[in-house]
């Protein structure tokens, strides 16, 4: 007797369904996917395809960074635009003309910027925010606050969304960012680097606190994604993510004001952050963030995707080897090159979508250069054994003066960054009442207090913070 699997309309039935489950395979297709933990492009037609930007700036209801905006920003600081910003590598934004008009007006704001630390050394993708940063915080000359989400808050972040990443682990992971960080050239007298686990308390609990009174378990949801079978503390992290975007986080800073605002620079896919921050501020007594997005580093394999640390032949690490940068890019970047040499020379290659070239757009600042790059792939004269050598020069150059300044850091250099407590810092703002006055931030007798002395004088004021009362010392010389 044939078995019913043996019949010949069987093994018919059998064919069919298996070739309707290959075609249904590659009809596949799905929207882009861009959460603050996940970033893959579109599939169309069962295969993945470049992350769609101008899609995103309509789908989040950001504005575009366009050509009116940068000539204001040239024109307000006195710096062309910094090459993110040239080439659209930061894209879209909220409010950033009102930070120009605070900067116009001298009145105060800061930066505010995360790492979320991973297991070993950030790679590029992480980084080049950070380079950013830099800039802006040169260009404006205000305060820089950076909350790790990791030797600070990743550590909560990582460990609230990465299932098997001890808390231990990744408090050990976050410290050597601090290094990192430092090893940029931030303004130590400007620039706080904090833990969520070591400095969650005071003023910056209560905002916290504050903040998740302010937000329902079904906006979480909306906004986040947020599922039943989450645990609790990952609808509860966005509250802290929010915290340092108010002021009066930061008593040591901003002597408990609650009207000083923050410009956000970030990933595009952070946003949702801060647009629920933008909500929910007024509603608070604080002034709406600012944000400056931008677009994801690719990975080597393509712009389909962003790099991975939890993917090693994704990214190029900042504790790469001259040779395993070589290696990487030789072998695993993506290339927009013809198939054969000859085919290149006829018809040219596709710069848009060669990962060599668009590394390069990151780190080369010569205009003039990169065009006669482009020009050249696109006739087929530069090929793509060149555009990756140019590369592999550009990044080793970058990554060989970063770990020279890495190593140069010391433990004492890190704690600069993060103990407020430590020494005392002098900075330049203006007051509420606008004149301009010298603020020297401190502790006396296990209390914070602050130094204010009017513009040039060298008689002072102390007043000391006790929660958020004010209680006024006396003068003082100095």
């Amino acid at each position: 007797m044939t078995k019913e699997s043996d019949s010949p309309n069987a093994q018919i039935v059998a064919q069919e369904i298996e070739s309707l489950a290959i075609k249904e395979d590659h009809s596949e297709t799905h929207d882009q996917k861009i959460t603050p933990w996940e970033v893959e492009g579109a599939v169309v037609d069962g295969a993945q395809v470049a992350i769609d930007y101008t899609k995103l700036i309509q789908y989040f209801g950001t504005k575009e960074i366009d050509n009116e905006l940068l000539t204001r920003f040239e024109k307000v600081t006195g710096e062309k635009p910094h090459m993110f910003m040239r080439r659209g590598i930061f894209f879209s934004h909220r409010d950033l003309h009102n930070i120009l008009d605070r900067f116009e007006q001298k009145k105060p704001f800061y930066l505010y910027t995360g790492r979320g630390p991973s297991k070993g050394h950030m790679h590029l993708g992480h980084m080049l925010p950070f380079v950013f940063c830099k800039w802006l915080q040169d260009v404006f000359d205000v305060p820089l606050v950076i909350q790790l989400t990791g030797i600070l808050s990743h550590h909560d972040e990582k460990f609230l969304f990465k299932n098997g990443l001890s808390l231990e682990d990744a408090y050990k992971f976050s410290l050597s960012t601090v290094r990192e960080i430092a090893a940029l050239g931030f303004k130590p007298e400007k620039t706080f680097i904090f833990s969520d686990l070591d400095y969650v308390g005071g003023p910056f609990y209560k905002n916290i606190i504050k903040i998740s009174r302010s937000i329902t378990g079904s906006t979480a949801k909306a906004v986040f994604g947020f599922t039943d079978t989450d645990c609790v503390g990952k609808v509860f992290y966005p509250c802290i993510q929010i915290a340092p975007a108010f002021s009066s986080s930061f008593p040591e800073l901003f002597g408990g004001r609650k009207d000083i605002p923050c410009l956000i620079p970030c990933g595009i896919d952070q946003d949702p952050y801060f647009r629920l921050t933008r909500d929910i501020s007024v509603k608070l007594g604080h002034p709406k963030p600012a944000l400056i997005h931008s677009k994801f580093l690719p990975a080597l394999q393509g712009s389909k995707s962003k790099m991975s640390s939890s993917l090693e032949n994704t990214a190029i690490f900042t504790s790469d080897t001259q040779a395993q940068i070589k290696n990487k890019i030789n072998r695993h970047a993506f290339s927009g090159g013809a198939d054969t040499l000859e085919l290149h020379r006829l018809h040219g290659g596709n710069p848009d979508i060669d990962v060599p070239y668009q590394y390069m757009e990151y780190f080369v600042d010569d205009d003039a250069f990169l065009k006669n790059l482009y020009d050249g792939y696109k006739r087929g004269e530069i090929t793509t054994g060149e555009m990756k050598q140019h590369c592999i020069k550009v990044i080793q150059e970058f990554l060989a003066e970063f770990q020279k300044n890495e190593n140069s850091v010391t433990e004492e250099d890190t704690k600069v960054f993060t103990k407020w407590d430590d020494y005392r810092r002098i900075e330049q703002v203006i007051s509420r009442e606008g004149i301009e006055t010298n603020h020297g931030f401190g502790v006396f007798d296990q209390l914070r207090f602050v130094i204010i002395v009017d513009g040039g004088a060298n008689i002072g004021t102390r007043f000391i913070f006790i929660d958020e009362d004010i209680i006024v010392v006396g003068e003082e010389q100095f």
